[in-house]
């Protein structure tokens, strides 16, 4: 194997373990604060399918931890033999952040074990629910850490380079670099609203199956609303990192939108197909939106790739990714808030059938959104590793192994994917809400 093909199978293996444990990430970051806020609702309002959602929720968010442990193993394992030069170079940089995030899983996990063993321990639910809190804080601080790490490799600072050694290291200067804010809130409020969304397509899907339990209406109407709130969130500080992009990368921001002439009044450009010569075809062209992303003024000044060498122009297939993520994130947010709005005008719609698979579809289109999301950040990056400084070709390994090593992994996510879904259906096949509530209530006579 040539070192091309091992740069390539390197970036294949990392785009495939990072593209699976995603999925369990942002569940492992927002599911805590769902569950914080039903048991939350549940003791306010002083109902008791509030407080058994919580609890139900907590037995399958503990499955799907089991599995990101797993797959968060992998990235660091993966870390050190597919990107040996990185880790050489930067290692002694991120290793405070990537310390912090392990030490933020092992405070979650520890608090985690201690609210799900002692929920009929506490006479007052309430201090049954302060557990939670260190479990939701742990949980976003572990997306916090591994995030400030993301962010140092797109904009390094920190250090002093000398003889190809980074010296004089700075961590705390390194890990609040300027990608980091916009970075962390935007992967923490995408978090918060797909998780959301993901427990209110779990509710529209049983709705959908003939039950017409009130505990199931409850659930959906509390995911959406929180689904709105998030997906608003989100789409504020999307124009944020705009306007990060814009002073910081202005390459990736111009890849970004096939902005290929620096210009005043920078139209955004949603869609189309990229015909040679970079002619744009088909696309809904919104005039002087680019400016106003990128600086807030309409007549500002946007940097094209015209400014650039061909040699650092990340691929421009990024604009679909782009598109797709900015199209489902206002999708997800106009079906919550048709839902929202129609529930409380009670409006007999929401609860039709044809409705219902709308809003079932408003999970795994948010969890595509998050895919899409990252691979344009990582693709977005490139030729880069480390922004400015090394090359992903020159991060790799030289290793003739790494093809055997796609296929291993590969079949190890295949079975933790398959299987992970098999026990949380059958988990809760197996103890319908019904029957639940029947015992409760049963024990409580």
């Amino acid at each position: 194997m040539g070192n091309e093909e091992a740069v390539f199978f390197s970036r294949l293996l990392t785009e495939l373990t990072l593209s699976f444990h995603i999925i369990y990430a942002t569940i492992g970051v927002g599911i805590p604060l769902m569950i914080f806020i039903a048991q939350w609702v549940g003791i306010k309002k002083q109902d008791e399918h509030y407080i058994l959602l919580a609890r139900r929720w907590t037995r399958g968010f503990v499955i799907t931890v089991a599995v990101g442990v797993v797959t968060g193993t992998a990235i660091g394992l993966q870390l050190s033999l597919l990107w040996p030069n990185f880790m050489q170079l930067a290692g002694n940089v991120i290793a405070l952040p990537l310390f912090m995030e392990t030490f933020a899983f092992f405070f979650e996990a520890i608090f985690l074990g201690i609210y799900l063993y002692t929920w009929d321990r506490f006479k007052d639910q309430r201090k049954h629910m302060l557990l939670l809190i260190p479990v939701a804080i742990g949980a976003s601080f572990s997306a916090v850490f591994i995030t400030m790490v993301n962010a140092f490799m797109n904009t390094p600072q920190g250090f002093d380079l000398e003889n190809g050694v980074l010296v004089n290291v700075k961590p705390l200067v390194a890990m609040f670099n300027p990608a980091m804010p916009t970075k962390v809130a935007h992967v923490l409020s995408t978090a918060y609203m797909t998780s959301a969304f993901i427990l209110a397509s779990v509710g529209a899907f049983r709705l959908l199956k003939g039950s017409n339990h009130v505990y199931h209406k409850k659930a959906l109407f509390l995911t959406m609303k929180i689904g709105l709130i998030f997906s608003i969130a989100s789409a504020v500080i999307g124009d944020f990192s705009g306007k990060y992009l814009a002073e910081y990368q202005p390459e990736k921001l111009a890849a970004y939108e096939w902005h290929f002439e620096t210009e005043e009044g920078a139209p955004l450009i949603l869609f189309g197909v990229l015909k040679d010569n970079h002619e744009v075809k088909y696309a809904l062209e919104i005039p002087y939106a680019l400016s106003i992303l990128a600086h807030g003024d309409p007549y500002a000044e946007v940097i094209g790739l015209d400014q650039f060498s061909e040699d650092v122009i990340p691929p421009l297939y990024i604009h679909y990714l782009f598109d797709l993520m900015v199209t489902i994130g206002m999708v997800v947010a106009m079906v919550s808030l048709v839902y929202v709005v129609g529930t409380w005008l009670r409006r007999r719609f929401v609860n039709a059938n044809w409705f219902l698979w709308i809003v079932f579809t408003t999970g795994p289109l948010a969890m595509l959104a998050i895919e899409a999301g990252w691979w344009l950040t990582e693709v977005g990056r490139q030729p880069w590793v480390l922004r400015g400084m090394m090359r992903t070709a020159d991060a790799a390994t030289t290793s003739n192994h790494v093809d055997s090593m796609l296929l291993l992994f590969t079949g190890l996510y295949l079975v933790l994917g398959v299987g992970s879904v098999i026990v949380l259906t059958r988990m809760f096949r197996k103890n319908p809400v019904e029957q639940e509530l029947a015992d409760r209530h049963g024990e409580g006579r």
